[in-house]
């Protein structure tokens, strides 16, 4: 569960099972009385969102992906979801109270358009 999302809404995320597994394995690992799922190496206490931020834009940059954020990877989940989840139910898993919002994160690109057209060629 995100616990303070923006607005500080708390929900639910659904993980995949790659994901749950991944984190079984990861949680292992900590000390049983840890508050936090993700610590610093130097403190032991809890990651600040700067420092999460750091971690995400590092591992992004090994993978090849520089020049993009977090966030980014957001939006490509949006875009690439709804080809294989109904529009309703990826409003739910990203959070989002209106499908407006959702819409957003949709919309085609002009090679997708293209695409389309070449279809009735």
């Amino acid at each position: 569960m995100v616990r303070s999302g923006k607005r500080n809404k708390q929900r639910e995320v659904p993980l995949n099972a790659t994901v749950r597994e991944s984190l079984t394995v990861y949680l292992d690992t900590l000390p049983a009385d840890v508050e936090y799922m993700f610590l610093s190496e130097k403190t032991g206490k809890r990651l600040t969102e700067r420092a999460l931020r750091h971690l995400i834009k590092k591992y992004m940059r090994l993978a090849g992906l520089e020049g993009f954020s977090a966030h980014d990877l957001r939006h490509r989940f949006g875009y690439v979801m709804p080809e294989k989840t109904p529009l309703h139910r990826l409003a739910q898993i990203m959070g989002h109270d209106s499908l407006d919002t959702t819409m957003i994160y949709i919309q085609a690109t002009r090679e997708d358009l293209q695409a389309e057209v070449e279809k009735i060629a």
